[in-house]
Formats: structure tokens, sequence, C-alpha cells
């Protein structure tokens, strides 16, 4: 295996702000001391912003004190990490938004349960995580404390289509982005600027500093953890490589990360011996708990009997595509769509693979009786796992359908069949209740009408 080995330094990741004028040239804040030298990129390589570059290439100078940076912008009357006193309110409307009838059901069930031909076994960790609730309810608190305000963001706040596209209805403005680069000129003073779960770069901060615009920052803690690479020049790891540390992105497969730490451990004890290697080697876990935990319940479902996986999560998410990458490796047929229309017209889908080759696929539901695995990503609201499933309950209804009309019965709409009946949501066909084991979720079997009904009304 190739591999380049880098030292990792301070990171750049804004968690936390300041103002400028303790870290500027002449200032150190740290007694004198020389920093690192640190470069940065706006966006985590989206591009540099025209209107941040003066802020880009103070950021880094040799002689700019990100630290005290830091410091000083988290102090600020400008910033705020920790919300606006509307969580309640805020918590009350995401659940309307995002909760589940039938991830409720199966929670209520040790995760698995029957709709009709379908079988559900859910992962025993799942969907969004602390770090995500937490940046998308303070986003939700900003628009309530900020009514009138123009609310830009930097980048989209988490990995999910879903939350994103309602952030833009709630007026949420992502930064503009032209010719790869963040155009900043458009965030004018007394504006709010949400910085998302992933952070931000410490160029980008250092040029909303200077607009004086409300700083509100949902950086996830653990992020904070992470670090960004730096290298000094003329580095020769035969005569300067004396100690090494592994760090890693907070979403990377577990497996993986250890793997590297051992080549890189054997390598560090061939050259220092093996009775040496702690003084010269250190491997840092900075996967987040949320992420191991969504890999070790998807370990342990793969072990389940099932016909197939679905995994639900943004196509963008690293968390999400190493879920897909378990399955795959466990050979076992998995689907990884972000949203429920990925699934139609018919018994078709189109999904990524884990290493993000698009496929589109026919009768990807075999026929009878199934059992499907379920998870999803860190930034996967239940909502959207239940649509994708709802999806599955109508292509498996409308195949029941046909081979009871195939069985020489004939029903036509509107027929009173004696005893209870499901109705199809689109084509308002009837079917015996005898060909379901369960009602459908969010819908219970009701004397047939020929009114039109929803698979989310009651009855």
């Amino acid at each position: 295996m190739a591999m380049s080995l880098q030292f990792f330094g301070v990171s750049n990741l804004i968690s936390d702000s300041p103002s400028l004028a303790a870290a500027r040239p002449g200032r150190t804040g740290g007694g004198g001391r020389r920093r690192l030298h640190l470069s940065v990129r706006c966006g985590g390589g989206a591009g540099e912003s025209a209107s941040a570059a003066p802020a880009a290439a103070e950021a880094e100078s040799a002689e700019f004190d990100k630290k005290a940076f830091r410091y000083n912008l988290t102090r600020s009357a400008n910033y705020n990490r920790k919300g606006f006193g509307h969580k309640k309110e805020t918590l009350e409307l995401m659940n309307r938004e995002y909760t589940s009838d039938v991830i409720k059901k199966l929670k209520e069930n040790n995760n698995e349960y029957t709709w009709g031909t379908v079988t559900v076994k859910l992962a025993e960790s799942y969907g969004f995580c602390w770090g995500v609730e937490r940046a998308v309810q303070i986003a939700y608190e900003a628009r309530k404390q900020f009514p009138e305000e123009k609310i830009w963001i930097t980048n989209e706040i988490i990995h999910n289509p879903t939350v994103n596209k309602r952030l833009e209805e709630m007026e949420v403005q992502n930064i503009p982005v032209e010719d790869g680069m963040k155009q900043f000129d458009v965030v004018e003073k007394g504006d709010v600027v949400v910085l998302p779960a992933f952070g931000a770069a410490v160029d980008e901060m250092l040029a909303l500093s200077e607009k004086n615009v409300q700083i509100v920052d949902t950086t996830c803690p653990w992020v904070s953890k992470k670090f960004e690479n730096a290298v000094s020049a003329g580095f020769d790891p035969d005569v300067d490589l004396q100690k090494l540390g592994i760090a890693n992105q907070t979403t990377m497969l577990k497996g993986e990360t250890e793997e590297i730490g051992k080549l890189v451990e054997r390598t560090m004890m061939r050259k220092h011996g093996v009775e040496n290697i702690n003084e010269h080697f250190i491997s840092f876990n900075t996967i987040c708990d949320a992420t191991q935990e969504r890999q070790d319940a998807m370990y342990k479902l793969v072990e389940e009997k099932i016909d197939l996986m679905l995994v639900v999560g943004g196509w963008n998410s690293s968390n999400t595509s190493h879920l897909q990458e378990i399955a795959e490796l466990h050979g076992i047929p998995s689907y990884w769509i972000d949203s429920e229309q990925r699934i139609g017209p018919g018994n078709k889908i189109s999904y990524k693979l884990n290493h993000g080759e698009l496929v589109e696929k026919e009768n990807w539901l075999p026929e009878g009786p199934i059992t499907i695995g379920v998870t999803s990503g860190a930034s996967t609201p239940d909502k959207v796992v239940e649509d994708a499933l709802i999806k599955v309950f109508d292509i498996k209804r409308e195949e029941a359908l046909q081979g009871f009309s195939a069985s020489g019965q004939n029903i036509n709409k509107g027929q009173v069949i004696k005893g209870r009946v499901a109705i199809s949501i689109k084509d308002y066909h009837i079917v015996p209740a005898s060909q379901y084991q369960h009602s459908l979720p969010g819908s219970h079997y009701i004397p047939i009408t020929k009114s039109k009904t929803s698979i989310s009304q009651q009855y």
C-alpha cells in the first residue's frame, strides 16, 4: 500500500472564534512562540472567496495566531453556539417534521415488524445523531430569533437534501459560489451567518468577523477534534521523522483506519525498535461515537437473515457511504438512496454504490415475502426512511393486487366485499384484508369507499 505521511497541526475548523486584534502579527498571545504555518482553503476545498482573499492571506501568515483568533471570536458579542432559548419549541417543530410512525412501530417491536409481505429489520443504531440534531435545532432557533434578518449559511447544514431544502424554505440562504469561489460580498453588516455542522475554515471566519455579522456556530463538537494536515518545507522522513500520530476523519470506517495505523506502527517499529514504539507512535481515535455506533449496528444487521439492505442517507455523506460499504463487503444486495424519489416508477430504483457509481435497476424487489434490512446515516431524519419504506410497501401491495386478479377473482373499484379491505392510495383498488398480516403504516383497514385516501390519513 502506498501512502503519504504528514504531520498534523492545529485544527483549521472554527467551532469557537475571535476578534482580529489579538491574533494579528506582533501579538502572538502565546508568549511570543512561533506558530506553525497552516494553509487553508475556503469551505474545505470548495475554493476561496474573492471577498475573503485578503483574510485568507492573513490567515496563512506565519505570524497569525489562530488560537488567539478562535479564543477572542468565541467570546465576542456577535458569536453564538448555544442557541437563543427556543430549544423546546424548535424541537417540537422538528419532531413534527422529521419523526416517523413507521420507525416508532419498529422500535416498539424490538426493531422488527411485518407489514403485509414485507418484514423490516431496523439497525439498532441509525439516523440522526446528537451533533446533527443539535446543528439543525440551533439553525431553527436562529430563524426564530432573527425573523426579519437575512440569514446565510456557509455550506449545507448537514449531508441531507430533505433538511437542507427545509432550511431553504425558511429562507436560510447558501453563500453563492461562482467558479468554485464563495462570494462573501453578498453578506452585509447586520446579517446572520450560520456555520454548518462540519465547521468553517479560518479564512472564512476572518472575512465574516470583519463584516460585523452575527455568527451562529452549529459545528459538531466531535468535528472540532478533527486535525488538518501540514508539512514543513524540506521535511525528510529518514532524518526528521521521530514521532508520529495517526488521526482520521470523524466518519471513517474503523477497519480502514486500523489497517493504516498498523502499517505505520510497523514502519516505526522497524525504524526505532519494538521496545521503543510507545515513544514514537500514537494512534488517536477521532471517529465520533455516533459513526462508530452505526457501523457496529450495521455489522450486526448484516449477520441477520435478510434478502436485501436499504441504506438511506445523503449521497455526499461519508458516514452513510461506509454503511453501504459494510453491506457490499458482506455480499448483500444493498441500495443506497438519498430519498424516496429514487424508488419508482414501478419496481425500479436508482441508487449509489459505495465508490460513488450511480446504478439503475429494474425489479429490485424480489417477488413474494421479503425481509429488508434498513439503516440510515447520521444526517438522515426518520421521516425520510419512512417515505422510502412506504414506496416499498406500495410496490409489494401492487404485486399482491396483481396476484389476486390473476387468481380469477374480478374486483372492481367501489365493489362491496364482506369484511374489511385495504385501498390503494393511487388507483383506489381494493384488496381483501387477508392479503396482509398487519395494516399498512399510517393507515387502517377500512370499509370500502370511493373517496380518495392517503397513506398518511388516519381513520
